[in-house]
């Protein structure tokens, strides 16, 4: 049985990424998601949000588990007895710090393998922190995320103040 991990920090959780979940679980026989819970990043959602939200995309998908974790990726594959870590690639500047940390964890962990999807040309200008900008700046985010993540951003954005929107004091 091959046990796969696609980490991240999914925030939020867009269809880019439950794309090449879906399509790393028809490959392998289980699918772990694991919701990083403390980036060096700014987040939106707390890592009870994210898990929620990422629990909810992938409740009807039988393959899929979804699974907070913190520390070494690395480490957490072990734990788990994933033998594989699932990344994706939008663009070309993706490469080189999937490269370099593909790198780092084969040196820490040489037993388990990188498999890297290529996203789907749809989502290739997608990501979390384009997501979040476009929600901050009042924009409508419906074709990049599932409604109830688009219903979640709304409720998050409305509950921030200015100053937590425009850290820079730059007004929109």
């Amino acid at each position: 049985m091959v046990k796969a991990l696609f980490p991240g920090t999914f925030d939020p959780i867009h269809f880019g990424h439950i794309d090449i979940a879906t399509r790393a679980a028809r490959l392998f026989d289980e699918l772990i998601v694991g919701v990083y819970d403390r980036p060096l990043k700014s987040l939106m959602f707390s890592p009870e949000e994210r898990l929620a939200l990422v629990a909810r995309a992938f409740k009807d998908e039988q393959k899929v588990k979804v699974v907070g974790y913190n520390g070494l990726t690395v480490n957490f594959a072990r734990e788990i007895g994933a033998q594989v870590v699932v990344r994706g690639l939008r663009v070309f500047s993706d490469f080189e710090f999937e490269f370099r940390m593909a790198l780092a964890n084969h040196r820490l962990a040489p037993d388990i393998e990188v498999v890297v999807f290529i996203t789907n040309e749809e989502h290739t200008f997608l990501s979390a922190s384009t997501v979040r900008e476009i929600v901050s700046l009042g924009g409508d985010v419906s074709s990049m995320v599932p409604p109830f993540v688009s219903e979640a951003l709304k409720v998050k954005v409305a509950g921030l103040s200015e100053q937590q929107l425009h850290p820079f004091g730059i007004k929109t």
